[in-house]
C-alpha cells in the first residue's frame, strides 16, 4: 500500500550540497522568476501575447532537476515548469520566443501559447493546454520503455533507452481533479511502470481553492490505496527539503521499485495568468502569508545563513541574470511571426505521404489464393503480416487479447476481439506486443500517444465508436496537434480502429456513425472502407503512415458476402485520398462509402432496369483527405450528383461534399446537389425504427429518379 513519507518542514541543512551546485540551483531560480517579470512587462507593451508564471515554484523545480538525466529520462512537463525547463537545459531566449510566437520557437513554431514547453533534445515531449492529459501519455511513454526491457529488438526503436530511465510527469494540485489521473495511476501501479508524478501543489487552480477541487485538501491522502506507490510530501519552498524528497522518490523509480508521487507545496505569488486578477478572491492576508514562503527569498536566507553567498553576492548574480534574460528578449524579439503561408505546415508528416504513389499498390495485388474471405478475414490477416514486419507494432485495447491469463490459452480458443478481428494476434506475437486495456477509453488513446511518441507503432481497439467519446480529448486535443504543436518534432503515428454504424438492430448505443467529428478534426486522417479488399490496403497503408488515423470499421460490412475479397499479400495498399468508381455511368453520379456502397449500386441497378438511367457510383473510402478529384471528373461529364451518406442528413459527411460541389461545379451542373441521410436522430433499437431512420436502397433510388428527371 501506498504511504505518505514526509510532512511539510522548514529548510534543513544537513547534507547541502558543495557551493558551486547551490549557487547554480539559486541562479536557475532567478532567471526563471527575471523570465517571467520580463514577459509581464513585454505583455503590457503587446509584445508578448499570453502571460502564465511559474513563479513560487522554483525550489523543488531545481531540486528535482539536479537528480534528472535529461535526453535519457522522459518528461511531461506544465506550465509552470520554467525552472525546472531551464535546469534541463532549454534557455531563456528559446522560452521567450514562445511567448512571442515567433517562427523561430524551437517548442512549437508559433503555434503554441508561453510556457508550453517541448524539446526534442532532452526528451521533454510537447506539451498542450488541456490539464490532465499529459498523465495518460507518461504513461504511454513508461510503457513503451516496459515493452522494450521485455523486447531486445524494440529497443534501437524507443529512443535513448536505458534500464534506470524514469518518467517525470508534472502536474498543478487543480489537474489531479482530472479523471485521466486516477486513470494513469490506475495502469501505472497495475503495470508498475518508472513513473514519477509531481503534484505541485500552490493551493489554487485559477481561482478554486485546494479544499474546492480534493476531498480533505490533500491529493496525497487520497492516494494511500494504490500498490507500490511511493508518496512522498515535501515543502516544495524549501530547497533543501524538496531536494531530500526529491532523491527519495527518484531513486524509488530508477530501483524500478515502483511509481512515485511527489507532493510538493509551493505557492502561486501572482495571478494565475494575464486574464486573471487573484486580488479578486484571494485576501491581502493571505496572499502576505504567501509572500513569506517566497522560494527565492527561502533560498537567499539559506545561502547567506550557510556562508554560501554573501548578500552583495547574490545582489551581483541577480543583477546579472536580470540583464541576461533582458538582452535575450531583446535577440528573441528581433525574430519576426511564421508566414501566413505556413499555417498549415507540420499539420502532417512532411517526409512520408500516404496519398503518394508510394502507396499505391493497388493495382499490384499478389493473391495468395482464390479463397474469397471477409472484412474480418483479411483484416486480421493485415494486422499478422504487417506485425511479422515490423516489430514496433503493438496492439492492445477492449477486449483484444486472446485471453489475458495467457495459461488458459492452453484450454480455450481464445477472444481476440469482439468481432474477432485480432484473433490470434496474442497466441502467435505474445502478450508483450497483444494485450487488453482497462474499459477506459481515454485510458487507450493516451498511452498510445506515449508510446508512439517514443517511436513504437500501436494499433488500438475501441469497440464501439458510440462509446469513444472518453477519448475525444486525447484524440482531439493530443493526438491530432502533436506533430502540429511542437513544429514536426514529435510524431503520433497510432492507427485507431473502432467499428461504427447501424443495419445491425444495435439501438441507440451501437449504432451511430460520428465519423463527421473525425474528419472535422486537422491532422486526423479518417479511413471507412467498405469492401474486404479496400479494407485490407487501407488498414495498411494507415499502419505504415506516420499520421494519427481514425480507422472506422462499420460493423454490418464485416462479414457480408457481397463484399468478400482474396488476400491480396502483404505488401497491397490503397493510397488515402483515392476514392473509387465502383459503377460507371453517364446520366448522374453518386458520392457515398461504408454501407451505404452496396444500397446505392443496387439503387443504381435498379434505376438502370426500370427507368434506363446509368448511374455512375464513387466509393470514398477516405474522408480525409477527401479525392475531389475524382468526383470533379465524374460530375463534369454526368452534370448531376446525389450524395448518399449514414450520417444525419443535417451536418453530416454530405454536407461537406455538397458544399464543395457547389463551390467548384457549379458551372457544370444541370440540377441541383441533392442529398440521401439518415435522419437527424439516434439509431434506434426497434427494426421498424432503424429503418425508417437509415437510408435505404429504395430511398437512394428515389433520390436518383427524382435527380434524372429533374
Amino acid at each position: 500500500m501506498a504511504t505518505l513519507e514526509h510532512e511539510i518542514g522548514s529548510d534543513l541543512e544537513s547534507d547541502l550540497p558543495d557551493r558551486t551546485t547551490l549557487l547554480r540551483w539559486y541562479r536557475t531560480m532567478v532567471t526563471a522568476r527575471h523570465i517571467d517579470d520580463r514577459e509581464a512587462k513585454l505583455y503590457k507593451q503587446g509584445k508578448v501575447f499570453f502571460l502564465i508564471a511559474g513563479a513560487g515554484h522554483e525550489a523543488v523545480q531545481v531540486a528535482l532537476a539536479d537528480l534528472l538525466r535529461p535526453g535519457s529520462d522522459w518528461f511531461y512537463l506544465y506550465y509552470r515548469d520554467r525552472a525546472l525547463a531551464l535546469a534541463l537545459g532549454v534557455p531563456p531566449m528559446e522560452q521567450l520566443l514562445q511567448g512571442m510566437g515567433a517562427e523561430a520557437d524551437p517548442a512549437s513554431g508559433g503555434r503554441q501559447m508561453p510556457a508550453h514547453f517541448g524539446d526534442i533534445r532532452y526528451n521533454i515531449v510537447a506539451a498542450s493546454s488541456p490539464t490532465g492529459t499529459q498523465f495518460l501519455n507518461a504513461v504511454g511513454t513508461a510503457e513503451a520503455g516496459l515493452r522494450a526491457a521485455n523486447a531486445p529488438e524494440l529497443r534501437k526503436h524507443v529512443g535513448s533507452f536505458a534500464d534506470d530511465e524514469i518518467i517525470v510527469c508534472t502536474t498543478g494540485d487543480g489537474a489531479t481533479s482530472e479523471g485521466e489521473f486516477w486513470e494513469a495511476l490506475n495502469t501505472t501501479c497495475n503495470l508498475k511502470l518508472p513513473i514519477l508524478f509531481v503534484v505541485e501543489d500552490n493551493e489554487y487552480a485559477i481561482s478554486v481553492p485546494v479544499e474546492v477541487q480534493t476531498a480533505g485538501g490533500n491529493v496525497s491522502r487520497l492516494l494511500t490505496g494504490f500498490p507500490d506507490l511511493k508518496i512522498v510530501e515535501c515543502d516544495g519552498t524549501d530547497l533543501m527539503e524538496s531536494h531530500r524528497a526529491a532523491r527519495e522518490v527518484v531513486d524509488w523509480c530508477r530501483q524500478r521499485k515502483g511509481p512515485a508521487l511527489l507532493h510538493a507545496h509551493t505557492t502561486r505569488p501572482y495571478s494565475h495568468s494575464g486574464s486573471d486578477d487573484e486580488t479578486a478572491y484571494r485576501t491581502p492576508a493571505e496572499r502576505a502569508a504567501q509572500d513569506r514562503r517566497d522560494p527565492i527569498r527561502r533560498a537567499r536566507r539559506l545561502l547567506i545563513r550557510t556562508g554560501t553567498a554573501t548578500a552583495a553576492e547574490l545582489d551581483r548574480m541577480d543583477a546579472d541574470c536580470s540583464a541576461a534574460v533582458a538582452a535575450a528578449a531583446d535577440q528573441a524579439l528581433e525574430h519576426p511571426q511564421p508566414p501566413p503561408e505556413t499555417a498549415t505546415r507540420w499539420l502532417y508528416s512532411e517526409t512520408v505521404d500516404p496519398t503518394s504513389a508510394d502507396f499505391d499498390t493497388e493495382d499490384r495485388p499478389t493473391f495468395q489464393d482464390d479463397r474469397q474471405l471477409t472484412m474480418v478475414d483479411l483484416l486480421n490477416r493485415c494486422l499478422r503480416s504487417e506485425m511479422e514486419r515490423d516489430p514496433r507494432i503493438v496492439v492492445f485495447g477492449q477486449d483484444v487479447a486472446d485471453a489475458s491469463r495467457e495459461e488458459a490459452l492452453q484450454e480455450v480458443k481464445g477472444k481476440g476481439g469482439v468481432f474477432k478481428v485480432t484473433h490470434g494476434l496474442q497466441a502467435r506475437f505474445g502478450s508483450n506486443r497483444v494485450y487488453n486495456a482497462p474499459l477506459a477509453e481515454a485510458n487507450i488513446i493516451g498511452r498510445a500517444l506515449g508510446m508512439a511518441a517514443r517511436g513504437l507503432r500501436p494499433v488500438v481497439e475501441i469497440q464501439f465508436v458510440d462509446y469513444i467519446w472518453p477519448a475525444f480529448m486525447q484524440i482531439r486535443n493530443e493526438l491530432a496537434t502533436l506533430h502540429y504543436r511542437s513544429a514536426g518534432h514529435w510524431s503520433a503515428p497510432v492507427v485507431v480502429r473502432t467499428t461504427y454504424g447501424g443495419y445491425i438492430k444495435g439501438g441507440m448505443y451501437h449504432s451511430q456513425t460520428g465519423a463527421t467529428l473525425f474528419a472535422n478534426t486537422p491532422g486526423l486522417r479518417v479511413v471507412l472502407p467498405s469492401n474486404a479488399l479496400d479494407a485490407s490496403g487501407l488498414l495498411r497503408t494507415a499502419i505504415r503512415c506516420e499520421d494519427p488515423v481514425m480507422f472506422l470499421e462499420h460493423k454490418h460490412l464485416y462479414r457480408q458476402v457481397h463484399n468478400k475479397g482474396a488476400d491480396p499479400g502483404p505488401d497491397y495498399m490503397v493510397p488515402f485520398g483515392k476514392a473509387k468508381v465502383v459503377r460507371p455511368g453517364r446520366d448522374l453520379t453518386v458520392v457515398t462509402c461504408g454501407a451505404l456502397v452496396k444500397r446505392t449500386m443496387d439503387a443504381a441497378r435498379t434505376a438502370e432496369q426500370r427507368h434506363g438511367i446509368s448511374t455512375e457510383v464513387i466509393d470514398l473510402r477516405c474522408l480525409s483527405p477527401l479525392d475531389m478529384d475524382t468526383i470533379v471528373e465524374s460530375v463534369r461529364r454526368t452534370n448531376k450528383v446525389l450524395v448518399a451518406y449514414e450520417e444525419g442528413l443535417s451536418w453530416g459527411i454530405g454536407t461537406e461534399v455538397v458544399a464543395r460541389i457547389a463551390d467548384e461545379l457549379f458551372p457544370w451542373l444541370d440540377g441541383p446537389v441533392r442529398r440521401v441521410a439518415a435522419l437527424d436522430t439516434w439509431v434506434a433499437f426497434s427494426p421498424q425504427l432503424e429503418k425508417a431512420i437509415l437510408p435505404q436502397a429504395d430511398d437512394v433510388l428515389a433520390g436518383i429518379v427524382g435527380l434524372a428527371g429533374f
